[in-house]
């Protein structure tokens, strides 16, 4: 069996870019962690590794509802998880000082990991979360300038389906009082096929809905709210679930 020709550009073009990427990058991310304490150029670093990651794998990225946001406002943004490239796709499209909450294990990755730990970003054993550590971090990300990515889906759809939404997040944003911005990621999983190592050139689209104002929602269940905003974002998200991602047909042939 000869793999196609995706397999091949993947493991031997954009796996060595993406690591010669990582490396320089996340060096330069180190070293300015010793000097600035906000991780502001540290999330340029971020932003210009992503920026890298998406034109060598040939993704265009087309943004609608950014003129909704304030600029220089902290958010929780809330998106679906469709893909790994959805990491890249809203560190480079959403103008904004962004943090995560990862698990613990990614903060042994070489540079990648690194970079979390020293640049603001929350890792998390997510066995034995220590909640008054997270929502300590979490309500310090106004006073920092920072704003949140959550996927509460906690894993990637396979067939562009927006699954159920887990609270945790949510309780966060709610707690805070943070306004919560709802994002509809579409085409991502056609970048790259759950379980299968090889990417695809693509259009992938961005919307970025009315946030909501949670100042007047302490009280509300995280589930409940959850939902609420599984709702916004499901319609555009799954707009696409019947298109059949590239070269799907040649690679079942081939498996």
């Amino acid at each position: 069996m000869i793999p196609p020709y995706h397999w091949w550009r993947t493991v031997f073009f954009l796996i060595p870019s993406i690591a010669v990427y990582t490396i320089a990058l996340g060096t330069l991310s180190l070293a300015s962690s010793l000097f600035e304490r906000n991780g502001h150029f540290a999330h340029w670093c971020a932003r210009t590794w992503s920026r890298l990651i998406l034109l060598t794998t040939g993704v265009r990225v087309g943004v609608t509802g950014l003129d909704r946001l304030e600029p220089g406002r902290t958010y929780v943004f809330v998106s679906n998880h469709q893909s790994i490239y959805d990491i890249p796709i809203l560190f480079w499209s959403l103008p904004y000082q962004l943090r995560i909450i990862a698990k613990e294990s990614l903060g042994g990755i070489p540079f990648l990991g690194w970079h979390l730990r020293r640049t603001g970003h929350m890792l998390v054993d997510r066995r034995h979360p220590d909640r008054s550590r997270i929502f300590g971090w979490a309500s310090r990300l106004t006073s920092n300038g920072l704003s949140l990515i959550v996927f509460p889906e906690g894993t990637r759809s396979r067939d562009g389906r927006v699954g159920r939404f887990k609270g945790g997040g949510f309780l966060l944003a709610l707690q805070a009082g943070l306004p919560v911005v709802p994002l509809s990621i579409i085409g991502s999983r056609h970048v790259m096929l759950k379980g299968r190592l090889a990417t695809y050139p693509g259009a992938v689209r961005l919307v970025v809905h009315d946030p909501i104002d949670t100042r007047e929602l302490s009280g509300i269940d995280p589930k409940e709210f959850g939902e609420r905003v599984r709702r916004v974002i499901a319609p555009d998200a799954e707009s696409d679930v019947d298109v059949v991602p590239p070269d799907v047909d040649a690679l079942h042939a081939r498996a």
